[in-house]
């Protein structure tokens, strides 16, 4: 697919389900302003309770604890595979509150996000300032091809001169579901850079404090493990915290690939003039994930809190429900899932097939795909 000016952008047949050439054109400006989105929501979903979320950090780190001694008390080779898919569910689950502290939407009191954030981050070996900057980051710039943070596209020069192992570990399944520690310390291909240094080009002098106190909390929390490995022996160690560390990062890689790629008509991409804050957040996808919704703090409604961040993740789904009508077909309407989202497997598959690179000119592009890649 070749990117062309804005007003003239199409897609191949077979890259799109359905002809939406006549009807609509997802890379149209939209006929309204983010007022007008910010308008249809009522006001209470802009309100903080920080007792609402601090309940929300105590019943998972209560869930936490509790299938970390029921799993040692039984100790038993049929429940060590449940208790690693739920804990490591609840690890993610732990990530989502943290990022809620970096969002500022968990309460109004900067201090206490940030001890929060701090608390419920370096547990699952997160530093938490560094990434709540690139996070910022990337809603500040999201949908748009260079300036966006984490899953932006690779050009088409960036990803031929890439090496097999790049291709092969951003596209490949499982090795892509486990890309968040390596994003952490390197960042993602064509961009240099490390979570955990001050002097990273992620950061700014002013943070500097900031990041070393993540980085030092982290080491605290690495510290913390290796005593406990010690303690108890690394076998212990290896199926009470590193199987469920894994399974949280693979949540964490797939829940944030596809609120950004696998729809089923291609996602537009922009630069330069035709990219602004709300045609990159009208870029994003919500997804359904079934019984985890719940658990994983309705995360998965990501539209409006890629426009809105400030908004707490309890009033996430009224919000979302207000500004439908406003937004139209801008919204892409998640497939509905059973209680185990299955069937984003098929979109998570097909979606790393197609998606490989896109065009390296034009102020409107789309994923093309390397028919070649193995």
């Amino acid at each position: 697919m070749v990117a062309v000016p804005l007003r003239t952008v199409t897609a191949p047949q077979s890259d799109v389900v359905g002809d939406f050439s006549k009807e609509f054109d997802p890379a149209a400006p939209p006929p309204f302003s983010l007022g007008d989105v910010r308008a249809a929501i009522p006001k209470h979903c802009w309100e903080k309770n920080v007792w609402r979320s601090i309940s929300y950090v105590v019943r998972d780190i209560a869930v936490v604890l509790g299938l970390a001694a029921g799993a040692a008390y039984l100790n038993n080779w049929l429940v060590w595979p449940l208790y690693w898919a739920a804990q490591g569910t609840m690890f993610w689950a732990l990530f989502v509150l943290g990022h809620d502290c970096g969002h500022g939407s968990f309460s109004n009191n900067k201090k206490l996000n940030h001890v929060f954030g701090h608390i419920l981050h370096s547990s699952i070996l997160v530093p938490y300032h560094g990434w709540r900057i690139s996070h910022r980051t990337h809603h500040q710039n999201h949908g748009h091809v260079e300036n966006d943070e984490s899953w932006h596209p690779m050009t088409e020069k960036l990803y031929k001169d890439a090496d097999i192992f790049t291709r092969f570990g951003r596209f490949q399944l499982p090795w892509v579901m486990f890309a968040y520690p390596l994003y952490l310390a390197t960042r993602s291909p064509g961009k240099t850079g490390s979570h955990f240094h001050p002097d990273s080009s992620l950061f700014v002098p002013s943070e500097r404090n900031d990041v070393i106190t993540s980085t030092v909390c982290w080491s605290a929390m690495l510290a913390l493990l290796a005593a406990m490995t010690a303690a108890v022996g690394p076998v212990w160690m290896f199926k009470l915290y590193v199987v469920p560390y894994l399974i949280n990062i693979v949540w964490l890689d797939a829940v944030t690939y596809m609120h950004h790629h696998g729809h089923e008509v291609k996602v537009p991409w922009y630069r330069g003039k035709e990219w602004n804050y709300i045609r990159g957040g009208l870029s994003t996808i919500d997804r359904d994930y079934g019984l985890f919704n719940n658990i994983h703090h309705d995360i998965g409604t990501h539209v409006v809190h890629h426009l809105f961040p400030q908004i707490p993740h309890y009033h996430l789904i009224e919000a979302t429900k207000a500004i439908k009508p406003i937004l139209g077909k801008y919204y892409r309407e998640p497939e509905t899932s059973g209680p185990v989202p299955i069937h984003l497997f098929k979109v998570l598959s097909k979606s790393l097939k197609e998606d490989q690179f896109v065009a390296d000119d034009g102020d409107v592009v789309f994923y093309q795909s390397d028919p070649g890649l193995k």
